[in-house]
């Protein structure tokens, strides 16, 4: 029998009796027979197999008589296997029929059962099941398949049955193409008779390059100016009293100056921000972007969830209300349209910009959040939306362009639905106006009498510490042409940084414990308080994203945590248990169970906020579960043990416990917890496999982390001789020294880093993968991630720069590409066409590990293709040319989306013309002046 002959393979035996049970007999597992379904469905010679039939019929003669008896007559040759050819299409055996013959061509194997699992019987994953998707929306004779769809109704039966259902009680309108002299739809974001694509040309795009660049090297020049005079001027102070006196004093200067700058450049530059539009690379734009990056970048970020914070936007053009918390890093850029009613709060991670990105343009628009209204952690809000009094938005949710959310009601998802979810996790509590002042005014002080000082003190001790350095701001000749320069300035980088590390370290480790003893979990105190500023202090001190990176996608990640205070429970140690990217309110009230894995992205939501109060809680993730990127984890999550959350899943707050399942989605739903195919590795995970492999991987991530650090020392190390040869320059050279220094600081970071990531990857590309997270290749990737992570590319978001840079760190990326903060991770699996618009906090994933297994590949993005704002690409996707991705979006891995198609939710799907925005609005043209009636210029 052929089927004994490849379980005999499987098995690694020469003889397999065909009445021996598969288990009790043979001594099989599921992983075992997983691997005979998966050789018997490469054969043509034989009926393809499947987990359930495995488990119904559990020997060779029975299973063999079974499959022979389901095996089509010859007079059905002609047909599809699954189902009667003749059944009409319409119908839902026809519809059965044509799922499966595309099922059967996905998976390469000639008959599909109707009734198997796509997951548990068919071994698909959810890669595979989007190729399906994708192949099926190409087809005029079956309706149209979602992600969604495949989860919940999970065989082909009974997706052909829901889908012919609705079909049947809505019909589709008919997806035949139009006339070719029919003109195009108009697209979101794109009134009608309106260009979609970019009104810049190659001359405006080099104009605005230019430009930005004269910007960046003005601030550079002055700043460093003020910074060399400030410090003459402080050294020239008489005891140590005067000399702490000038400090404060130039401290208040430059942290004042800096807040100022903003606001003076806003009301010169834009005044007011109206609803409209304003074509990228233009002057408007130019204006645009100044104003952007200046209150991006100012020092009122560090006030972030302040009562000065309110202020501070307020003055910026904002109508705010009274009793308004905002604890958001994310800044509002077009304050003009922001408005905010009474005791409204808005928690951290909270995209409300009140300006996106869209095809070659930049649209502003209205944000109106009335009264006493929540909105939960890592939202999108997009323009054009609303809340009412008393509305609420839960975590990783967003409102797409036209949603309102009435008063009093509850709404999550992506786009946001209603919900009966109340997301108001702690009651308010009495924080008057005084309370917010005495707060604000000793935030104030313990920035200008504290923080400040002891910067300009640290310096100076170094400076002194070093003669030679501290030769380069005193009189005389050139001190950086002596060899004793070097070695001094070595010596002292040496000792900043790595002193630098280790007092971080200890300090962490102490002093957040002792300050969070004061802090009673489940107890509910009052904003603007001794309380209050604990727990800021504790969440600052305990979330430094240079140690999470060092010790991160290793085995040090785990030892890291627990020292910071997380509980770990009996640790599994995988090598790769956390990602680099792990952040949380408090660490000591953060429980992850046993044996489960978190990729990238965590943020552990253990602190509540109303706008006056706040309660800290422990939150718990479940024993042997899997963590995807990007996930808000709230400490009321409704999930235990054996858990699959997926990729920028919205974890459940309600219903029952979730347990042994798969979460995907915002709204989230159901999926497998796991499939055969990322089970193939399992036999790595296990016995002395497992301790050889993984300290081989130990010593791997040791050395990368070794290597991390060196390259973190040596860029530190250049930046300093850099700005240290640019200050002793600068009495025979004047400010024109300090403009040099800004270009060569910027190019040597851009070249260093680039050359470093071709070193790492062999100055080869890298390719896709599938392996096990104990495999070589696996931990080379990681090596890649961590040498090659940066924020430097910050810098250039919104100029042409950053498509130049991309291109050098090897993306196949198109000219006049307009990004304004897109993160890309492996840089050359992805190819991105012309005029393409990625919006703020936007990622393009080209990888995604479960539990052991490691998935990479490549993510082809075409010409004028819009990502909206928060939108996440994943693995093994094609976005066509002119297709949009709503805001907040993720499209799942092996998705295709269709030329000039609007896509949006989690997970994406076709949404066509939903939430139109408005369109009578002007148009500011390339010098900055009105062009029309019919749309809006965005600046008044």
């Amino acid at each position: 029998m052929h089927l004994a002959e490849v379980l005999a393979g499987v098995l690694r035996t020469d003889h397999v009796p065909p009445d021996s049970n598969f288990f009790t007999d043979l001594g099989a597992d599921s992983m075992v027979m997983a691997q005979f379904c998966a050789r018997v469905r490469k054969r043509d010679d034989v009926p393809a197999v499947s987990m359930k039939d495995i488990y119904r019929h559990s020997t060779i003669r029975s299973l063999a008589a079974a499959l022979a008896e389901a095996m089509p007559s010859p007079a059905q040759a002609g047909a599809p296997s699954a189902v009667v050819a003749e059944s009409p299409a319409g119908s839902s055996t026809g519809t059965e029929a044509l799922f499966a013959e595309v099922l059967a061509g996905v998976l390469r194997t000639e008959r599909v059962p109707v009734d198997g699992h796509f997951f548990t019987d068919l071994g698909a994953d959810s890669m595979v099941m989007a190729q399906f998707c994708a192949r099926v929306r190409k087809r005029d004779d079956v309706p149209a398949v979602s992600m969604k769809d495949i989860y919940r109704h999970s065989t082909i039966r009974s997706l052909a049955a829901a889908l012919t259902d609705t079909e049947a009680a809505s019909p589709i309108p008919s997806r035949e193409p139009e006339p070719a002299s029919s003109p195009a739809p108009a697209r979101t974001g794109t009134p009608s008779g309106a260009s979609a694509a970019s009104p810049s040309g190659t001359w405006p795009y080099v104009l605005c390059g230019a430009a930005q660049l004269l910007v960046f090297l003005g601030f550079s020049c002055a700043g460093a100016l003020a910074a060399v005079h400030g410090y003459e001027w402080i050294q020239e102070g008489s005891g140590t009293a005067d000399v702490y006196l000038r400090a404060v004093l130039f401290g208040a200067a430059v942290f004042f100056g800096l807040c100022a700058l903003p606001l003076v450049a806003k009301w010169i530059l834009i005044g007011r921000f109206t609803p409209g539009r304003i074509p990228v690379w233009s002057l408007a734009y130019l204006r645009f972007w100044c104003v952007k990056t200046l209150i991006r970048t100012s020092p009122v970020r560090l006030l972030t969830g302040s009562p000065l914070y309110v202020l501070y936007l307020r003055a910026l053009g904002a109508h705010i209300g009274k009793g308004v918390t905002i604890l958001t890093r994310n800044i509002p850029v077009c304050t003009d349209l922001l408005s905010i009613g009474d005791g409204t709060v808005v928690r951290k991670d909270v995209f409300l910009s009140g300006y996106r990105a869209h095809a070659g343009w930049i649209e502003t628009g209205p944000l109106t959040l009335g009264a006493e209204v929540t909105v939960s952690e890592q939202t999108v809000i997009d323009i054009e939306t609303s809340m009412g009094d008393g509305a609420q938005l839960g975590h990783a949710s967003s409102l797409h362009p036209g949603q309102t959310v009435p008063a009093g009601e509850s709404w999550h998802g992506t786009p946001a639905q209603p919900a009966k979810t109340d997301y108001r996790a702690v009651e308010p509590a009495a924080c008057g106006t005084l309370r917010r002042a005495l707060y604000s005014l000793w935030e104030l002080t313990a920035i200008l009498l504290l923080y400040l000082p002891l910067t300009v003190g640290g310096v100076s001790i170094v400076l002194t510490a070093v003669p030679q350095l501290n030769a380069v701001v005193t009189s005389g000749p050139p001190a950086f042409t002596s060899p004793a320069f070097f070695l001094e300035a070595l010596i002292a980088s040496l000792v900043a940084f790595f002193g630098g590390l280790l007092a971080a370290l200890l300090i962490m480790n102490t002093l957040p414990r002792l300050l969070s003893l004061v802090i009673e979990p489940g107890r509910i105190y009052h904003l603007y308080g001794f309380h209050y500023g604990i727990q800021r202090a504790v969440a600052r001190m305990t979330n430094l994203r240079f140690l999470v990176l060092l010790f991160g996608d290793s085995s040090a990640i785990v030892h890291y945590l627990r020292s910071l205070g997380y509980d770990l429970c009996r640790v599994q140690q995988t090598g790769s248990n956390f990602g680099s990217l792990v952040k949380h309110d408090t660490p000591y009230l953060s429980r992850v169970g046993t044996g489960t894995m978190v990729a990238d992205g965590l943020s552990i939501i253990n602190a509540d906020f109303s706008s006056t109060s706040f309660r800290f809680t422990r939150a718990s993730i479940g024993a042997s579960s899997f963590l995807g990127n990007n996930i808000a984890y709230p400490s009321r999550a409704r999930t235990g043990d054996n858990c699959l959350l997926a990729t920028k899943v919205m974890v459940p707050i309600d219903g029952p416990v979730r347990e042994g399942v798969g979460l995907l989605g915002s709204p989230s739903f159901e999926i497998p917890r796991t499939v055969l195919r990322d089970s193939k590795f399992d036999h790595l995970a296990r016995g002395d496999e497992l301790r050889r492999r993984l300290a081989a991987k130990n010593r791997h991530n040791a050395f990368t982390a070794g290597l991390f650090l060196q390259m973190q020392w040596f860029h530190f190390f250049v930046l300093a001789l850099i700005a240290t040869a640019a200050v002793d320059l600068y009495p025979f050279l004047g400010p024109v020294v300090f403009a040099a220094a800004g270009l060569l600081t910027l190019s040597f970071t851009v070249v260093f880093f680039a050359l470093v990531e071709r070193v790492v990857t062999g100055f080869h590309p890298l390719r896709p993968l599938y392996c096990s997270i104990y495999e070589p290749s696996f931990w080379g990737h990681e090596r890649f991630w961590k040498l090659t992570t940066h924020r430097y590319m910050q810098v250039f978001n919104g100029t042409p720069f950053k498509t130049m840079v991309w291109r050098l760190l090897g993306v196949r990326i198109g000219r006049r590409v307009f990004d304004d903060g897109c993160s890309l991770v492996e840089r050359t699996l992805v190819s991105i066409g012309d005029r393409c618009t990625l919006n703020a906090g936007t990622v393009i994933q080209c990888h995604s590990q479960e539990d052991g297994a490691f998935k990479s590949d490549r993510i082809t993005i075409g010409q004028g293709v819009t990502l909206g704002v928060g939108a996440f690409v994943h693995y093994g996707t094609l976005i066509n040319d002119e297709a949009q991705l709503a805001a907040d979006s993720f499209l799942m891995k092996g998705e295709e989306v269709p030329s000039r198609a609007r896509w949006g939710g989690n997970p994406a799907q076709e949404v066509g013309g939903v939430n139109e925005p408005r369109t009578d609005r002007h148009v500011v043209d390339r010098v900055g002046a009105p062009t029309g009636v019919t749309e809006g210029s965005g600046i008044r």
